[in-house]
């Protein structure tokens, strides 16, 4: 039985939350490294600024330093307005969704013994792309693919991010490991999810955001067109 447009709503709400709080790791890693230059910076300038006589050039280079640090922190704080799903926006280029959404899980595959690979067609920067609008609706939507794989797979299996069959298609797949199967005993027990996302929860996200999304057994395909 379908759910009703509210209760998909609500699930959707549901999955975003549960997806930013995977994510936050890795977001508070890239905001704490530029604070921890910065701090490193500010004291070295102190120093500096304290001798006798006043390194005029080892101040300066200091202080372009901590301009560049301040400038990554700021880029980090912008970041998590992303997570906002905006009536408008510039929209991200297939390459770019994918690179930065495979950064953000990385570690939480890593942990519990899931490999997450890109494509190397998808791994490298093309100008050339064409960007698809809502950013952060495809970056919800792309994560929340790879959270399902990941609370589908009990074994040490190797995820793959590659393009699909067309420009706007993008295709996330289970590939087993063989040749690790030692890696299931070894495989560390999971913390429980506050929400795990089977597949009435990823259909119910893309309802919501309002993409076209085909979730198989071991695959998930998703459109980047709207509509």
């Amino acid at each position: 039985m379908k759910s009703s447009p509210s209760a998909r709503s609500w699930i959707a709400a549901g999955v975003r939350h549960e997806l930013l709080m995977r994510s936050l790791p890795a977001l508070r890693h890239e905001m704490a490294g530029p604070v921890s230059l910065l701090r490193m910076t500010l004291l070295m300038l102190k120093r500096h600024a304290g001798a006798s006589p006043v390194d005029g050039a080892a101040c300066l280079q200091r202080v372009d330093q901590a301009s560049d640090q301040l400038a990554l922190l700021v880029d980090s704080v912008r970041a998590l307005r992303d997570w906002e799903l905006a009536t408008s926006d510039e929209g991200l280029a297939r390459g770019e969704l994918v690179r930065q959404c495979a950064g953000l899980m990385r570690a939480a595959f890593d942990l519990n013994g899931l490999s997450l690979e890109v494509d190397e067609r998808l791994d490298v920067a093309d100008e050339s792309e064409p960007r698809w609008p809502d950013g952060a609706a495809l970056r919800y939507l792309l994560l929340g693919a790879l959270g399902h794989l990941h609370d589908q797979s009990d074994q040490p299996v190797l995820v793959r991010i590659v393009p699909g069959d067309e420009a706007h298609l993008v295709r996330v797949c289970v590939m087993p490991k063989p040749e690790h199967r030692e890696e299931a005993e070894l495989m560390p027990h999971r913390a429980p999810r506050s929400l795990a996302i089977d597949a009435v929860c990823l259909q119910s996200l893309a309802d919501d955001l309002g993409r076209t999304i085909t979730i198989g057994r071991d695959e998930v395909v998703l459109s980047l067109k709207a509509g």
